[in-house]
């Protein structure tokens, strides 16, 4: 997830607040990783530097000072470039599975003891994310059934790569 380009995003409906933008933020993509204030402002302060925003005049609140942030004309074009391209469809080559299940083999641990682990994680993860599934509102079922599937892919690939353990140990350790 590009913190900047969700945050441009989210200014892109209507100029907000920091603390706003940290509310929208989470309550979409946040989902159990909050986006820190910090790297809120930290991150409105770079899209500032770089013409993407603009901070309007501080206005007074309950507590400090606010700055209202509102999209510029480059803003606007960079999501609206980014929105168009497509993610990348390759999978990356070195999954933290895949590491782990080479690391295991070459320092003589068991492979197949961390894949039944893992297996065995996976399968309460899916468990949770099946029972969200079924008591959430669409936006929450949908990135459940995102999770599902990358985990159920994750799951082909443990069952396969356990089925070769003995031809990859071979592989990585002549």
């Amino acid at each position: 997830m590009s913190v900047p380009l969700a945050l441009l995003g989210l200014l892109e409906r209507e100029p907000s607040h920091g603390y706003d933008l940290k509310r929208d933020y989470d309550a979409f993509f946040g989902r159990g990783k909050p986006l820190p204030f910090g790297q809120v402002y930290a991150t409105l302060g770079r899209l500032a530097r770089d013409g993407k925003v603009i901070a309007a005049e501080a206005e007074p609140g309950a507590g400090p000072d606010r700055k209202r942030y509102i999209i510029t004309e480059e803003g606007v074009s960079e999501v609206e470039t980014w929105l168009a391209q497509p993610v990348a469809p390759e999978p990356h080559l070195q999954t933290v599975l895949f590491v782990k299940v080479v690391l295991a083999l070459i320092s003589g641990r068991s492979a197949e003891e961390y894949l039944d682990t893992q297996r065995a994680a996976h399968l309460a993860r899916m468990r949770q994310l099946t029972e969200l599934r079924r008591s959430s509102s669409l936006v929450d079922a949908l990135l459940a059934d995102h999770g599902l599937f990358h985990l159920e892919a994750d799951l082909r690939w443990i069952d396969l790569t356990a089925s070769r353990l003995s031809a990859l140990a071979a592989e990585v350790t002549s």
